[in-house]
């Protein structure tokens, strides 16, 4: 047999499916459809890193795997190309962000290519291609006509070394201060005009939605947990000697007769105008220090801090006066920026309250020390004497609703998305000012409006983004009137909020307008999403925003699903060998060229997918990839055996059960367990030194997703088909052949059952170790320990004794 010449193989399976676009998506709705997207990269100078690869091959397999079981298959690639770092290198470096952006694409494209993975680079895109932002640019208009985007004064974080707002993802903790994650440059909150995209509007339907969609729970939590919804009333305190009243929001208006003092947030409107001439200069100090602060870690810090404002407010119930501080665990964003304080019921209240000597007064009958806050018997109440918590509540809301003093409402820590930034490198805003301030939209027919070249990108001191310096285009003359364009940018979530999308309306000719019928045909078609596979990170990001706009774009009529993604897999971390998290500075990341030169692709896609669960974080290990490399050698030599026209009759009931197996595995994207399953059965053909040709051609085809050059190369040159395996008919296990040989096998950790597995009588005991080992919740219980010993009983059980390691 010739030599398994994998660098030599694997170029020429790449030039022909590029050559021929094999993975073109179908336009035919005779096939169902299948969607599987990736969560698109940033095109970064570092290039693909091996968590790309990991990510990438799970999505390929499971599209290829479709396709052959029959479905119209898009599996789509484009790059998430705006945004600060491409920004922050040209500012470095002199260069055009522009072209610095378009050499990575170019090398990432390649990369890709070279890991085998099966992309429609017909639907390729970039979120920085003028005709791609012109629909950004569009859908920001549709959302302004609709009365979504809005400019308002908001307070942002504001990075005077960058010279831009920045996301609070994009800021650090350092030392208790708050700095910019790239450059660590300080940040403070400051109030600035800014576009705002009203996502608050769509916080139920963004909660009540996630029943819709199969996602990890903790994904799903992080999302409830961000939108934050709370249930209560709202409650009017009128300050003492003053016109003006505070408005507080509380979950809890059966505490109220237990409100001791009122907290201000330090950024609320009314704080400077009550504040006392004697307590004015503490006030302002305390208010500067808060700037300091991020949202997160105001909650987060357990040294409770506050100043008397010097002012009182009337308790609405009782007419008593009670003391107004500010303190910075009080946020503006949430609620209405006011609590009124019932310490003995209120393990924050209470802390504060002890701190500065505040009153504390029980209205609920608890078990011993305050605070008290679990369901008790309200006494000290008037009207709600006697009741308990959930009783009380609604008694209380009624009464303070019959008085005028207070009314029901729900509360969200969701806050509207700003969406400006004052950088370069993103969308221009398609808007113009006149010389009053006025707003026009630039008109569709003329977007999009594109970026001007700018040689120097530096921010222009004067708060707006670099294009204030590119005057000709800032200043422009329309049928005799002059006009002043925005120069803020979006923010790069922008472009990611509808790429999705766009892939399925590109075509050769540009793409589809969103509004039109033929657009509407083929989004229903091809949406929702059936797979998404990504990160984490992006919970309350990327996805949040995805899921808002794909809401308005369902209520403009452009879609008819609800929700843009409907099974959604996080895949774990990569580590390093040392088992840290990989980075440049520790010198343990781990580039795929040099693998994939050394080993080949197949070797590192299948080496990636058997480290172990998808979902889980898994340490680097070059012994592994070596590993990979002899297993698929094993399958090459395997065609040395005698491949007969007839199935080998001792292999038919291993060969169905491993149809059986890696089907179910790949549906569940257990890949992990269905190569080991094909392990077993190479194993068994080595056994017999033999195998018929429907036999090999359909383990063929099992491998094929895995390691798609290899298996294509055995199909066309030895089995000499020439019906590609990408396009053949996935095999189909005969139930017959399972039933008399099976057994059922339980397997325990440290005594505790973990695992059931359905096995082949009597295999060997070193193939029921690795059934057993690599099964995804042994997995989970033996991670991170030192495996003792494991004692097999044929046919009954593994037990695995593992110790901290």
């Amino acid at each position: 047999m010739i030599y398994y010449d994998y660098q030599k193989i694997e170029k020429k399976w790449q030039k022909h499916w590029l050559d021929l676009k094999l993975f073109k998506t179908k336009t035919d709705r005779f096939h169902p459809k299948y969607y599987v997207l990736d969560m698109f990269p940033y095109p970064s100078a570092s290039g693909l890193h091996v968590g790309h690869i990991e990510g990438y091959t799970a999505t390929d397999i499971v599209s290829r795997f479709k396709r052959m079981q029959g479905y119209n298959v898009l599996h789509p690639m484009g790059w998430d190309a705006f945004g600060l770092p491409s920004e922050q290198y040209a500012l470095a470096t002199g260069k055009d962000p522009k072209s610095f952006t378009y050499q990575n694409i170019s090398n990432f494209k390649r990369q890709i290519i070279e890991m085998g993975k099966g992309v429609d680079w017909d639907k390729e895109l970039a979120t920085t291609d003028p005709e791609y932002y012109r629909y950004t640019q569009w859908i920001f208009k549709r959302l302004y006509e609709k009365g979504l985007a809005v400019l308002k004064d908001v307070e942002v974080n504001w990075c005077e070394g960058l010279g831009t707002v920045l996301a609070n993802d994009e800021i650090e903790i350092v030392n208790g201060q708050m700095v910019s994650e790239r450059g660590h440059y300080p940040v403070i909150k400051k109030p600035m005009r800014q576009w705002v995209l009203r996502i608050t509007e769509y916080a139920d339907r963004l909660l009540d939605d996630l029943k819709l969609v199969d996602w990890p729970e903790n994904l799903k939590e992080m999302q409830r947990n961000w939108i934050g919804k709370s249930s209560g009333a709202i409650i009017d305190f009128k300050i003492a000697g003053s016109d003006d009243s505070v408005s507080v929001f509380t979950t809890r208006p059966d505490t109220i007769y237990g409100v001791t003092y009122v907290v201000l947030s330090p950024e609320h409107p009314l704080v400077l105008s009550i504040t006392s001439d004697d307590e004015l200069e503490t006030v302002k100090k305390y208010i500067d220090q808060t700037k300091m602060k991020s949202d997160l870690d105001r909650i987060a810090d357990k040294t409770k801090t506050g100043v008397f404002t010097g002012a009182f407010a009337r308790h609405p119930l009782t007419n008593q006066l009670i003391p107004i501080w500010i303190a910075d665990y009080c946020l503006m964003n949430y609620g209405t920026g006011a609590v009124m304080a019932v310490p003995a019921h209120d393990e924050r209240d209470y802390e504060f309250a002890i701190k500065f000597g505040l009153e504390v007064i029980e209205v609920i009958k608890g078990q011993g020390d305050s605070p008290f806050t679990g369901d008790g018997i309200h006494h000290h109440s008037g009207i709600i004497d006697g009741l308990y918590n959930d009783e009380a509540i609604e008694k209380m809301i009624t009464h303070l609703e019959a008085r005028k003093i207070g009314k029901r409402h729900d509360t969200y820590k969701l806050r509207d998305w700003v969406f400006s930034r004052q950088r370069y490198w993103g969308e221009p805003f398609p808007v113009l000012y006149d010389t009053n301030g006025n707003i026009s939209l630039v008109p569709d027919d003329e977007l999009p409006l594109e970026l001007p070249y700018l040689e120097f990108i530096k921010p222009s001191g004067t708060g707006e983004s670099p294009l204030a310096n590119a005057l000709d285009w800032l200043y422009p003359e329309i049928d005799g009137k002059k006009y002043k364009r925005d120069t803020n940018t979006m923010p790069q979530l922008a472009g990611s909020s509808w790429y999705y999308i766009a892939y399925i309306l590109k075509s050769n000719l540009g793409y589809l307008p969103l509004d039109s019928q033929e657009a509407k045909q083929v989004l229903d078609q091809f949406l929702p999403v059936d797979l998404y596979v990504g990160g984490t990170e992006h919970a309350v990001g990327h996805l949040l925003y995805a899921r808002f706009w794909h809401k308005v774009f369902y209520d403009l009529g452009f879609v008819s699903s609800k929700e843009p993604f409907m099974k959604l897999v996080n895949q774990g971390m990569i580590l390093g060998e040392d088992h840290s998290k990989m980075s440049k500075s520790k010198g343990n990341s781990v580039s795929p060229d040099d693998f994939i030169l050394s080993h080949g692709a197949d070797a590192l896609r299948l080496f990636e997918m058997f480290m172990g669960p998808l979902e889980s974080e898994k340490p680097w290990s070059n012994d592994g990839l070596e590993g990979a490399k002899r297993f698929l050698d094993r399958v090459w030599r395997m065609f040395d055996f005698e491949i007969k026209e007839d199935n080998v009759s001792e292999l038919q009931t291993i060969y169905h059960q491993t149809i059986k197996k890696v089907t179910e595995d790949y549906e569940k994207l257990a890949f992990n367990t269905a190569i080991s399953q094909m392990m077993i059965f190479v194993n068994e053909v080595y056994k017999v030194q033999s195998i018929g040709k429907h036999q090999v051609r359909g383990f063929l085809k099992l491998l094929n997703p895995i390691a798609p050059h290899m298996t294509e190369e055995l199909n066309r040159e030895i089995l000499n088909h020439h019906e590609e395996l990408i396009y053949s008919e996935w095999p189909i296990y005969d139930p017959a052949y399972l039933v008399q040989n099976e057994v059922e096998l339980v397997v325990q950790v440290n005594g505790k059952l973990r695992a059931r597995l359905q096995i082949k009588k009597d295999l060997p005991e070193a193939d029921v170790k690795s059934l057993a080992l690599n099964h995804e919740n042994v997995l989970r219980h033996t991670e991170g320990f030192e495996i003792v010993k494991v004692i097999v009983i044929p046919n009954k059980i593994v037990n695995i004794v593992v110790k901290n390691s």
